[in-house]
């Protein structure tokens, strides 16, 4: 996969890779048993760390491997002077090998364990999620259905252990319900079901324990994805050579703002010269040239009419973002057959991609990075949002399989595909969701596009730097009111070498 810093960005498997990767582990030697203990540990650390003071705990426990992990939890509570409450949703009875050694070793620690039933109370003054992991197949039903709205109704801290129980760890998706937990300790491989779709509502801190296991080293074992870091940004924007000109920066050309529509092109292409493009040209409706003027003076908008206005506007590009409120009727039609005509690198956002599901069906190229939330991704192949929402990572890679070239669906959790795969933002905040948004990721990515090519790690950076942007613009001001007009100035601050940039976010 490709990276541009040199340490490579966290993996990501899914449930079946991290499985097989435990038992490659244990095949190697490794005691089964041992390695539970050591996950439990692991577990048990961080559960005293953020929660220092608490001196009772409450644990569910299920049947399989998760379950074990959390009686081990329970014992070590107890031989710690905790007092312990440990519900189990499998009869102790009915448990084998290593989680029926767990619950001995429970037991022998004086810990009592007792049936799970609908309406017990939960005593302790932090929950333990050991129920399900990433062992469930389906929708969570029955007893653990309601074990599970019973702690999300507790109101008390959740530890979750390795993914909180009913959610998907290959997809963020919700499998019925799913604990809302405070923090996530995950465990050998980190799944990439924990920073996409839901799991931002249900995982709180995730922290991930390898349990001295180096997933990397089993090579034939490909990743899923990857987790985009911050650090990539220091590593990405060195300082620029002391004779560089805006020659070489690259030339940015937006194509929108249908008449009636102007401010998303004009964020879209403030946007892209504050991330550093070289020029920055805009093609929109003849009466917003005088907004763009007074908004930005530094772009070089230009009044056109249709697709016959913009021959040498193309030709004098680098990069075309197309898309920021073109709307669907003939002026958005115009400017996105003009831009697929050219050979230029495309950024496709907004009306022009609902222009693409509809009406321009069968393109495909290598050369775009299409950017759709998740209705215009339904659109774009066929689906529903809710389809979609699903599995965003299968989603990713459709759009990858059926139109070529990049794709970023956007959500909490973007994810970017490309041919390096698949990453994973695990930033940004609530405060996105507003207006205008879309369009000033879609200037950055032309901005960077522009300057360091197309290719997996510019559009990775752009998504980086946009979701950053908006958490610096949210811990000044807060995150409800945030404008997409505020993430250009923090962006900025992002791409600038210098140590106090990142550390006064």
């Amino acid at each position: 996969m490709s990276s541009f810093i040199s340490q490579p960005p966290r993996p990501l498997y899914t449930a079946d890779q991290a499985g097989d990767i435990d038992r490659r582990t244990i095949a190697a030697g490794t005691d089964g048993f041992a390695l539970m203990q050591r996950a439990a540990a692991g577990a048990w650390q961080h559960l005293r760390t953020r929660w220092p003071e608490a001196r009772a705990l409450s644990l569910l426990c299920g049947g399989g491997n998760n379950g074990g992990d959390g009686y081990v939890i329970a014992a070590l509570a107890a031989q710690a002077g905790l007092a312990v409450q440990c519900l189990a949703l499998k009869p102790v009875e009915a448990l084998a090998g290593d989680a029926a050694r767990a619950a001995a070793m429970a037991r022998a620690a004086g810990v009592p364990v007792e049936e799970w039933q609908e309406g017990s109370s939960l005593c302790g003054e932090v929950v333990v999620d050991a129920m399900l992991g990433t062992g469930l197949g389906g929708e969570v039903r029955g007893a653990y259905r309601r074990a599970i709205e019973a702690v999300n109704q507790a109101g008390k801290p959740v530890l979750a252990v390795d993914v909180p129980s009913g959610l998907a760890a290959d997809s963020g998706a919700l499998l019925g319900g799913a604990v809302r937990a405070d923090a996530t300790v995950t465990f050998i491989a980190d799944k990439i079901g924990l920073y996409t779709g839901q799991a931002p509502d249900h995982v709180g801190e995730v922290a991930f324990c390898p349990l001295g296991v180096n997933a990397r080293a089993q090579s034939d074992i490909v990743p899923r994805g990857v987790l985009l870091d911050e650090r990539q940004l220091t590593e990405a924007f060195t300082p620029r050579r002391r004779t560089a000109h805006k020659g070489d920066m690259g030339h940015v050309l937006v194509l929108g703002g249908a008449p009636g529509m102007g401010g998303a092109a004009l964020i879209a292409s403030q946007a892209a010269a504050r991330l550093g493009a070289g020029k920055v040209s805009l093609a929109t409706a003849p009466e917003h040239v005088a907004a763009s003027l007074i908004r930005c003076p530094e772009v070089m908008a230009h009044g056109v009419r249709g697709g016959a206005d913009l021959a040498g506007l193309v030709e004098q590009s680098d990069v075309l973002v197309v898309g920021p409120g073109i709307g669907q009727g003939a002026f958005g039609q115009a400017m996105l057959a003009a831009a697929l005509e050219s050979d230029r690198p495309l950024v496709v956002d907004a009306d022009a991609l609902n222009l693409l599901a509809e009406r321009f069906a069968g393109e495909r190229r290598e050369n775009w990075v299409l950017t759709p939330h998740p209705g215009e991704a339904g659109r774009l192949l066929g689906m529903n949002a809710a389809e979609v929402e699903a599995d965003r990572p299968a989603t990713a890679e459709a759009l990858g399989r059926r139109y070529g070239g990049y794709s970023v669906l956007k959500g909490a959790g973007t994810l970017t595909a490309g041919p390096g795969g698949l990453g994973v933002c695990p930033y940004g905040n609530p405060g996105m969701a507003s207006g205008g948004m879309g369009d000033a990721l879609a200037g950055m990515l032309g901005a960077l596009c522009g300057q360091r090519g197309m290719d997996d790690d510019s559009i990775r950076l752009g998504v980086l730097v946009h979701a950053l942007a908006a958490d610096m613009a949210a811990r000044r001001h807060g995150e409800r009111g945030l404008l997409a007009s505020d993430l250009a100035s923090c962006a900025r601050r992002l791409i600038n070498p210098g140590s106090d940039n990142l550390q006064s976010r």
